[in-house]
């Protein structure tokens, strides 16, 4: 009879998300999740499977405590415009002080277009996000929702990698109030 999972499993994801987010999936090894989850590699092994099978969980967990949260925070109970402004505008600011970025953008990099471990999670997370995307754009550009949503998560996706990289927030600050000002024909003024 196997045993009872003793730990707490959303602490354990997120310990290992974290881990994943800051030094993507290559450089993280079972020995660096047994130290972030204070878990042994047995109990690890036993809980998910392989290292493949721990970040697939900790990505899809990711879509939901992280992604998911972000959009309904920023976005719910404001207008179109300020739900936007607001979520773009978020990205500036990483809850850690860092730059580690997004789980999704560092995975669709490191990962590419292929079949992966990664491939089902980064889709996931994507559609989430241009899922919100079409429906603020749905209220300013009716008609033009799938392709402003595009331009909207390729927006979102190109600021990440730029935060990542150091680039002046600023500038970000500024290129995304604009680029949103532009969208929606409201001035943030």
């Amino acid at each position: 009879m196997p045993r009872a999972i003793e730990f707490d499993m959303d602490v354990v994801l997120t310990a290992a998300m974290d881990e994943f987010r800051h030094r993507t999936f290559g450089g993280t090894s079972i020995k660096v999740l047994e130290r972030a989850t204070g878990l042994t590699s047995g109990s690890l092994y036993n809980s998910f499977g392989d290292k493949d099978a721990i970040f697939a969980r900790a990505l899809s967990h990711y879509n939901h405590v992280v992604v998911a949260a972000r959009i309904r925070d920023h976005m719910s109970g404001k207008s179109a415009t300020k739900g936007l402004r607001s979520l773009f505008l978020s990205l500036l600011q990483e809850p850690d002080g860092g730059s580690s970025g997004c789980l999704l953008t560092n995975s669709a990099i490191e990962f590419g277009s292929g079949e992966s471990i990664a491939r089902e999670g980064v889709s996931e997370g994507f559609q989430l996000l241009e899922d919100a995307f079409r429906a603020a754009v749905s209220k300013f550009r009716p008609g033009q929702e799938a392709a402003t949503a595009l331009k909207l998560l390729a927006l979102y996706q190109g600021v990440l990698v730029l935060v990542r990289f150091g680039h002046p927030k600023l500038r970000l600050r500024a290129l995304i109030n604009r680029e949103i000002d532009d969208l929606t024909g409201e001035s943030n003024a």
